[in-house]
């Protein structure tokens, strides 16, 4: 069975700026996310698959089609792509059911009710929204009208450009679940761009992180979390504190937190950089076992905080810690680490 999408070397840009650097990837199935900070080659990406841009180079397939190669673009219309963009960019003068089926071709517009019935019941929307306008519908409503636009041909490829960005904190997180849900119910791949961090991983079945237009690593969520292929993607993945040091004979780190054990696997010796989570330094009041350090401010998050620390050796640490203890800045605190750390060669 063919892949959903194929990219090989794909290269392209404006003008004489490159974006895109020789990119490859590959989405079997499900969510693929590529995420990445803003500038980084996300939306062109995206857009070159669509064919709203043409790539300089390289070869795009989608389910097992040629779209893009040596001598040979085929129009945006005829890909059988669905596109979902940020805004969802739904027709304001036309109902919901209208919306739905304006990209339908002519001899399914016959079956226009079922297709919307359809639709609506993928995106989990009651089909009483079907006479309403865009405007009467919440932000949520909207993007979800957006996705049963996309699906009502039936595309075996979905692109979304970051859809939930304008959607508050707990709105994004319900409807991008329900998004998720009716991709698979739909049967569609899907590609997720998204500088949102929490978003990829707890949505996606695999995440492609770019930097300038190139990609570090594609993996599973976990893996790229858990286990990141590089300095970069370590510090963007999780927020991760990366500190200089060494890695000794027996496998045993040291850095400015003191002796840490190195994850197991890690074939490093000699100078290398530690990354070390938030979630693994633990702040400890007072004097007492850690690295002594002071606490330069707190982002209070409700369930948590994150706390910056500048230790005595001069370097900087993030840490997150439970609601419940949180110190204030200018305290003086110990900083323990707990568990493995990432180490890579210097």
């Amino acid at each position: 069975m063919s892949a959903a999408l194929e990219i090989r070397d794909l290269q392209a840009g404006y003008g004489k700026a490159p974006v895109l650097r020789g990119l490859d990837l590959t989405v079997p199935s499900g969510v693929t996310a590529v995420l990445g900070s803003s500038g980084c080659g996300k939306t062109t990406l995206l857009r070159a698959v669509a064919g709203f841009v043409e790539p300089d180079g390289g070869s795009i397939t989608v389910a097992g089609t040629e779209v893009v190669g040596e001598g040979r673009t085929v129009p945006a219309r005829r890909r059988g792509i669905g596109y979902v963009p940020q805004e969802g960019a739904l027709f304001p003068h036309l109902t919901v059911a209208r919306n739905i089926t304006f990209g339908l071709p002519r001899s399914e517009r016959r079956t226009a009710s079922q297709v919307v019935a359809d639709a609506l019941a993928m995106v989990e929307l009651d089909a009483a929204v079907a006479e309403r306008h865009p405007h009467q519908l919440s932000g949520g409503q909207q993007q979800r009208v957006a996705l049963a636009r996309a699906l009502a041909p039936r595309p075996s490829l979905v692109l979304l450009d970051e859809p939930f960005s304008s959607l508050d904190a707990g709105l994004r997180e319900e409807t991008g679940r329900a998004v998720v849900r009716a991709l698979k119910a739909a049967g569609a791949a899907a590609v997720l761009v998204t500088h949102d961090q929490g978003e990829a991983l707890s949505l996606a079945d695999q995440v492609a992180v770019m930097v300038a237009g190139q990609f570090l690593q594609v993996a599973p969520p976990a893996e790229v979390y858990l286990s990141p292929a590089d300095p970069r993607v370590a510090a963007f993945i999780g927020h991760a504190s990366m500190l200089p040091g060494s890695v000794g004979a027996d496998g045993r780190g040291q850095c400015a937190l003191g002796a840490v054990q190195v994850r197991s696997g890690v074939k490093i010796s000699g100078a290398a950089q530690f990354a070390v989570r938030s979630e693994q330094l633990q702040i400890r009041p007072g004097a007492g076992e850690g690295t002594p350090g002071e606490v330069l401010d707190v982002s209070f998050f409700g369930h948590d905080a994150t706390i910056r620390v500048r230790l005595d050796t001069g370097e900087h640490v993030a840490a997150r810690t439970p609601a419940d203890s949180v110190p204030l800045p200018g305290d003086r605190v110990q900083v323990a680490v707990l568990g493995e750390v990432v180490a890579f060669p210097a």
